[in-house]
C-alpha cells in the first residue's frame, strides 16, 4: 500500500512537471492564456491517479505556474475544476468518453463560469468589460485541444494494453 502511494506520488510529481514546463506552450485566446498541456495531464491523472491526486496536480502546477509568471489566476477553476470532474467521471464509470467529456464540460462550463468572480473579484477586471459567461469559450478551446492530446496518448496505451498494466501497478483504485 505504501509503495502505491509513493508511485503515485512519483508519477503526480512528473505530471505536475510535464503541465508547468507545457504551459510555455500556451497562446493567447481573449482574456484567457489556453495551455492545452495542462489539460491532457488532467485526464491522464484522472485516468492513472483519480480525482484527489489530478486536483492535487492541478493545483500544484497552476500555483507554480503563477509564481514562475507563466500563467494567470485563471489557470486555477478550469484546470481544478475540469482535474476535480474527469476524475470523478472515469473513477464511477470507467468510460474514457465520458472522461474526455468530464474534463472539456468541467474546464469549459463550470471553470469558464467560475473564472468570472476571480477576474472580478482577485484580478481587478471591471465587472462591465467581460460577460459572465465570458471565460467560457477560451477555456473550451485550451481544453479540447488538450483533451485530444490526451485521447491520442490514453487510447494508444490502452491499445497496446499498456493503460491496464500501468493501473494495476499503481493498484487500480482510482
Amino acid at each position: 500500500m505504501k509503495k502505491t502511494n509513493i508511485q503515485k506520488l512519483a508519477i503526480a510529481g512528473l505530471f505536475c512537471a510535464i503541465a508547468v514546463v507545457g504551459s510555455t506552450f500556451s497562446f493567447p485566446v481573449f482574456a484567457s492564456k489556453c495551455a492545452p498541456v495542462q489539460h491532457m495531464v488532467n485526464v491522464l491523472c484522472g485516468v492513472l491517479l483519480g480525482p484527489a491526486y489530478g486536483v492535487g496536480v492541478a493545483f500544484t502546477a497552476s500555483l507554480i505556474r503563477n509564481v514562475l509568471g507563466l500563467g494567470s489566476l485563471m489557470a486555477f477553476p478550469g484546470s481544478m475544476i475540469g482535474a476535480l470532474l474527469c476524475g470523478f467521471a472515469y473513477k464511477k464509470t470507467k468510460s474514457l468518453t465520458l472522461t474526455f467529456l468530464g474534463e472539456v464540460f468541467g474546464t469549459s462550463v463550470l471553470g469558464g463560469l467560475c473564472a468570472y468572480p476571480v477576474a472580478v473579484l482577485l484580478m481587478g477586471t471591471p465587472a462591465g468589460s467581460v460577460a459572465f459567461y465570458g471565460y467560457i469559450i477560451p477555456f473550451l478551446i485550451s481544453t479540447v485541444g488538450g483533451t485530444i492530446l490526451a485521447a491520442v496518448i490514453i487510447l494508444s496505451l490502452q491499445q497496446t494494453k499498456t493503460l491496464k498494466t500501468i493501473q494495476l501497478r499503481l493498484d487500480d483504485h482510482v
